[in-house]
């Protein structure tokens, strides 16, 4: 047997209403941001060397 329509359990605590949340530093964002952008080139980079130094050994191997 269903519930009465329009029932609803008893609520007896009600939640705090959400805080605002702090303002943004926008500039401070987009420094932070273009520096982590740098580092993830940077490893990029670094396993680009890697990686085409090993592919060379390996076809120098290949070829001699």
């Amino acid at each position: 047997m269903p519930p009465p329509a329009g029932w609803r359990p008893p609520v007896h605590l009600e939640p705090a209403p959400p805080r605002r949340l702090p303002p943004q530093d926008t500039a401070a964002l987009d420094v932070a941001e273009q520096r982590s952008q740098r580092v993830t080139y940077g490893f990029g980079a670094a396993a680009a060397v890697v990686l085409v130094a090993l592919v060379c050994l390996l076809c120098s191997r290949i070829l001699f």
